[in-house]
């Protein structure tokens, strides 16, 4: 008996690990198992490089490093799926609160503010989060970000299931961006 749940939980654990990573829309629309379908479709193919027909991933992403306050993550989001999808929230074990933020240019001045529906990954494209551009902004960061940090995320795709994806620790002074309060 237990031999058996063991067996069942590692079957939950390598079917859940397989779809971290990916989102795939096709799979969204069926009546069927979509981490049983995710699973199957992704088991050939790494995390960060979608398989053939796979829908949403997220290559070289990384958070600016930190001491406290706010910081910002980074990567480009890939599409090959056949219809857009659009990224509408963000969660991450490092902060309570997390916005999807573009910066804009405000009366001559460039500002940062909330990203007004998401941000949206056209049919077999790509949307990139820089410094100076779209991100996902961190504030009340609950501990250091240094360099080499591995911090999970979780993305939430309209309609969709969520992108999951893990960021590296980056020393980045490019720019001069700044993520702390009174920031000008």
């Amino acid at each position: 008996m237990f031999v058996r749940h063991a067996l069942v939980l590692t079957t939950a654990a390598v079917a859940l690990t397989a779809c971290a990573g990916t989102y795939d829309p096709a799979a969204n629309a069926g009546a069927q198992s979509t981490a049983t379908a995710t699973a199957s479709a992704q088991a050939a193919a790494p995390a960060t490089a979608p398989a053939a027909g796979a829908g949403l991933s997220i290559t070289d992403p990384w958070v600016k490093t930190t001491k406290k306050g706010m910081t910002a993550a980074f990567g480009t989001l890939v599409n090959n799926g056949t219809a857009p999808v659009t990224i509408v929230s963000g969660a991450s074990p490092l902060s309570p609160m997390i916005e999807l933020h573009e910066v804009v240019d405000s009366g001559g001045k460039m500002v940062m503010r909330p990203k007004e529906g998401g941000f949206v990954v056209p049919a077999g494209g790509t949307h990139e989060l820089k410094p100076g551009g779209d991100h996902i902004m961190l504030m009340g960061v609950t501990e250091q970000v240094r360099p080499g940090a591995k911090i999970p995320f979780t993305l939430q795709v309209q309609g969709g299931q969520p992108l999951e994806f893990t960021a590296v620790g980056k020393d980045f002074a490019g720019g001069e961006e700044d993520y702390q309060p009174g920031h000008k």
